[in-house]
């Protein structure tokens, strides 16, 4: 009776993850659907802590699995609450790692475990072994990513790293092929670990900052192969869904950003995504001419008696909190009669969705919210684009410049606009370390300063009009 229960609690665990995953789709369900998938999951967790028996025999060790679980409780909600904006790629970096870390130990646990029993069939140490791989390059490289995002970590780039990095992937799966199919030695589970973890950090270390979503991404996919593989391992219903959802929907995120970004999923694979040489940074960097300033006056004026504005979010808006600002000039637009929408790139902020949930945040309506596409087709028959800290994604280099390290990635057509208004601290490179020609042209403007006081004294000035 107690298994049948415990069959019944994963089948749900899985139907709340599938609803919930669902409900990600739209913000108005968002929250709702994270909720209902975390139920799901408290479920699975003490169906399997009560119900669950071995060979008779429940769970013991009771004590240390409560205490785990209220110390990671307790370390993840406070992490959570007092996360900023702006740090929130880097804490999903961070617990994605954990979550391949996980994946990793349990492999380790249940192949020390069964070897003293007897030796384990084929079948399970290919599990085993591709938890263990695939966890582990998950851990190292998001500790890697969650650094380069931190600016802990910077760029590293080697003669031969292509060929160092398909070497070190090869010896991997080759030595690992061996162990499980010819059973070799013991402690060939360990190099192979350490060879793994190797791997993850030299996967990542060479990828640039403009890259990196399409990373996040990419491991988040591995840490749910991995814990599928887990799930295969105990043969536990709802930790094999889970695994497979988290897989399918990063792959899916994965494939869906290097096309934004008209990369290759194969040289994300190798570890080349994002290398550019030296003499190619210094040649994007290199872009003549001088900007022009705009003051706030002349911007309220443009924006008040603008047809249509567009405003294109980016990670200065979210380092300045400027959200719920942003979205009160947006208001005040709305009432004197001005069409206004988001222009939202899929890779704005440094991770995927970053816009759209500062946005939400904020209450900004999701249909406000326009994707690159979109977007593009209303730019010629817009008065005016304000820029709220976007660099790398407006900038025409991706279009113009062989030799810039974005090149070939699709960005927003802010140009075609009559008039662009770009709001900066400063003419400092983005993200991926270079100029951006688009803040030279004779259509664009600068407004600087921080973007939510920008915001709050163009709301101001709107106002006294």
């Amino acid at each position: 009776m107690e298994m049948s229960l415990l069959t019944i609690s994963y089948l749900f665990a899985s139907i709340t993850f599938i609803l919930g995953l669902k409900m990600l789709s739209h913000p108005a369900s968002a929250r709702n659907g994270n909720r209902l998938a975390a139920l799901g999951m408290a479920i699975a967790i003490f169906a399997t802590i009560f119900l669950y028996e071995s060979d008779g025999k429940k769970l013991g060790n009771l004590i240390w699995i409560f205490a785990a679980l209220i110390l990671g409780t307790v370390v993840g909600t406070l992490a959570a609450k007092k996360v900023k904006m702006t740090a929130m790629p880097q804490m999903v970096s961070l617990f994605n790692g954990m979550g391949g870390a996980c994946a990793a130990l349990i492999s380790v646990v249940e192949y020390n475990h069964l070897l003293h029993v007897q030796e384990p069939a084929t079948s399970t140490l290919a599990i085993i072994f591709g938890g263990l791989i695939i966890g582990s390059v998950s851990f190292s490289g998001s500790m890697i990513a969650w650094g380069k995002l931190d600016g802990r970590v910077k760029d590293f780039v080697f003669k031969g790293q292509h060929i160092f990095n398909l070497g070190l992937l090869f010896f991997i799966v080759a030595l690992a092929t061996y162990r499980i199919a010819w059973h070799g030695e013991i402690w060939m589970m360990y190099i192979i670990l350490v060879a793994s973890l190797l791997y993850g950090i030299f996967f990542v270390l060479p990828i640039g900052g403009a890259d990196m979503p399409v990373v996040i991404s990419l491991l988040n996919s591995f840490t749910g192969v991995a814990a599928a593989f887990g799930g295969f391992l105990y043969g536990n219903k709802a930790m094999l869904t889970g695994g497979i959802l988290v897989g399918a929907a990063g792959t899916l995120l994965t494939i869906l950003m290097c096309k934004a970004m008209n990369r290759s999923l194969m040289h994300v694979l190798i570890g080349s995504f994002g290398q550019t040489s030296a003499a190619s940074l210094s040649g994007a960097a290199s872009v003549g001419g001088s900007h022009k300033e705009v003051t706030l006056s002349d911007a309220a004026m443009m924006m008040s008696y603008a047809q249509r504005v567009v405003i294109v979010p980016g990670y200065g808006l979210a380092v300045a909190q400027a959200q719920h600002a942003c979205h009160e000039l947006e208001k005040i637009l709305i009432d004197k009669g001005v069409d206004v929408t988001y222009a939202i790139h899929p890779v704005a902020g440094r991770m995927p969705g970053h816009m759209n949930v500062l946005l939400a945040e904020a209450d900004v309506a999701y249909e406000q919210l326009v994707e690159m596409e979109a977007a593009n087709e209303l730019f010629p028959q817009t008065d005016v684009v304000l820029i709220l800290g976007a660099n790398d994604v407006v900038n025409p280099a991706a279009k113009t410049d062989p030799s810039s390290p974005i090149y070939g990635m699709p960005i927003l057509d802010v140009e075609l606009a009559k008039q662009v208004i770009v709001n900066k601290r400063s003419m400092k490179p983005g993200y991926a370390g270079i100029e951006n020609e688009l803040f030279y042209k004779p259509k664009t403007s600068m407004l600087f300063g921080d973007a939510k006081k920008v915001l709050q004294d163009l709301v101001a000035e709107i106002k006294s009009m």
